[in-house]
């Protein structure tokens, strides 16, 4: 007999991203046209580093920014169409593009001044280190 861990939280959690998946994709068939275009992100740690995984098909190097500004990393970019050809009567078009801006805080401190961004084949990989914890000192106060 093989004895399962129950892990209420961690189940919760993976319920709370199934549940926000569900509706980001119900939700982009309103809010996205073929004019806007939002990529799909992971984001996971380990014992030294956050890790940031972004699928950017079809966008430039070029056309992709990147900042983290108290403890929020920020990505914006853009996917441009290459042309436009209004002679081709489309059957489907699912392709979409357009600018995107995307805002993440972060789930722990981590050192801004040493973060690591390679962008390969569509995908953009991200690696910032964790921040040691700043230690708390005690400050006796005096009372006049």
């Amino acid at each position: 007999m093989t004895l399962l861990r129950f892990e209420p939280v961690r189940d919760l959690d993976n319920f709370s991203n199934r549940f926000q998946r569900f509706f980001d994709e119900f939700s982009g068939f309103n809010s996205l046209s073929k004019d806007s275009f939002s990529p799909r992100i992971d984001i996971s740690e380990d014992e030294k580093t956050i890790n940031i995984e972004a699928e950017l098909p079809g966008i430039q190097k070029e056309n992709l920014k990147i900042t983290l500004q108290d403890n929020i990393l920020t990505l914006e970019g853009e996917k441009k169409k290459v042309t436009e050809e209004k002679e081709k009567n489309y059957y489907r078009e699912e392709r979409s593009f357009g600018s995107f801006k995307r805002s993440f805080s972060l789930p722990v401190e981590v050192d801004s001044e040493n973060v690591d961004a390679n962008f390969k084949d569509g995908m953009l990989e991200i690696k910032l280190n964790k921040q040691e914890p700043k230690k708390e000192t005690e400050k006796v106060i005096e009372v006049k």
